[in-house]
């Protein structure tokens, strides 16, 4: 086993001191000069649930972005905002444009059947409608969403079940979307569909409105491997949720833990060379989720639930996956009030380390 990582007190944030944090990296850089398709720019980015532990509203995340450097950042749950008014919305766009930062639009789980669904936000038509309206006003070609999780592949008939719900909550909004400009990213969420399915709801939907927000860490968590995950879903994608995973061998299976760009078993060199070619024009955002393991025992004849119609082959790429990885330990936090500050130094730290890699080691992001 790794060595355990402790989060506390030696890692503790003051949020006032943030903007002293991020100045190590700088304003952003690109590494060298792009003179082929294969070494096309990548603008840069980041989901703001990377640093949900802050709790920041639209206006702190565009402070934080600015100070990084960075290109976008994909507001990805309609709590973000003081307010959904248009007055609002406008003045939070023209204050994206002053920072030059690529604002994108998402919400949660728009479908009804899902597990994950839920209508505080009213039906899940009305929910998707109000953001692709949001995305509109905030000059956001992309209205992110997800069908839910991976309990949804054994629950309420299955996963074909869910999709075929999504499609139609997804048709109710086809018109909308179209004069708006906007089009649905649908993500790979939490496990709930494999590539191959999620191109199956889109081009079931309509690809002139519908698309892919593609996840690589989520695809672990499918049985997937990334590379697989994004030669399939690669030229449907309209944005992204970018992470780095590692997974290994169990007793009943395997594991899986997410980490930080550049510290799992991705290779990301490879993974962005591709990258360039099947989605030019589409945003990094980086989703950085770790520091926790996810058990997948397969091994388990109950397991197989809901994945029956995984093709061999894509489950025997993952497994390639497992048998390179090493077992990874969780990240322990303290417990009481101490805990949620170590929390948002860790993510913050890992976002961190995520922007320099890419920039670094991977040449990403638009500005120098």
């Amino acid at each position: 086993m790794g060595l355990r990582r402790t989060v506390g007190k030696e890692v503790g944030l003051e949020r006032r001191d943030f903007l002293k944090s991020v100045g190590v990296l700088g304003v952003g850089t690109v590494a060298g000069a792009f003179g082929s398709t294969s070494e096309r720019p990548v603008a840069l980015g980041f989901d703001n649930f990377s640093i949900r532990a802050f709790g920041w509203k639209a206006e702190q995340l565009l402070e934080y972005a600015s100070h990084l450097g960075v290109d976008t950042v994909l507001f990805s749950d309609l709590d973000v905002y003081a307010s959904h008014d248009a007055g609002y919305l406008r003045d939070l766009r023209a204050e994206a444009r002053a920072r030059r930062i690529q604002v994108q639009v998402g919400t949660g789980s728009v479908c009804p059947s899902s597990t994950t669904f839920s209508d505080r936000f009213g039906a899940a038509e009305d929910q998707l409608a109000l953001t692709i309206r949001i995305a509109s006003l905030l000059g956001s070609s992309v209205a992110r969403c997800y069908l839910g999780n991976m309990n949804d592949r054994r629950h309420g008939g299955g996963i074909q079940v869910h999709i075929a719900n999504m499609v139609g909550v997804l048709r109710k909004v086809r018109n909308l979307a179209l004069d708006a400009g906007v089009k649905v990213a649908v993500e790979n969420h939490a496990g709930d569909m494999q590539a191959r399915e999620l191109v199956g709801l889109i081009e079931n939907a309509g690809p002139e409105y519908v698309g892919a927000t593609l996840d690589s860490g989520n695809a672990t968590w499918a049985l997937e491997d990334p590379m697989e995950n994004l030669e399939v879903l690669g030229p449907y994608a309209l944005t992204t949720g970018i992470r780095d995973s590692v997974v290994w061998e169990t007793e009943e299976g395997a594991a899986v833990q997410w980490t930080a760009v550049g510290e799992g078993s991705i290779d990301h060199q490879e993974y962005f060379r591709r990258f360039r070619l099947l989605c030019p024009g589409v945003a990094v955002q980086l989703e950085i989720i770790s520091g926790f393991n996810r058990e997948f025992p397969y091994l388990r004849p109950e397991f197989w639930e809901g994945y029956y119609e995984v093709p061999a082959a894509t489950f025997a790429r993952f497994l390639s996956l497992a048998k390179r990885g090493a077992a990874r330990d969780a990240v322990r936090f303290p417990e009481g009030e101490a805990r949620r500050e170590a929390e948002a130094a860790y993510q913050q730290d890992e976002l961190q380390r995520s922007i320099r890699y890419c920039r670094e080691e991977l040449g990403l992001g638009l500005r120098t």
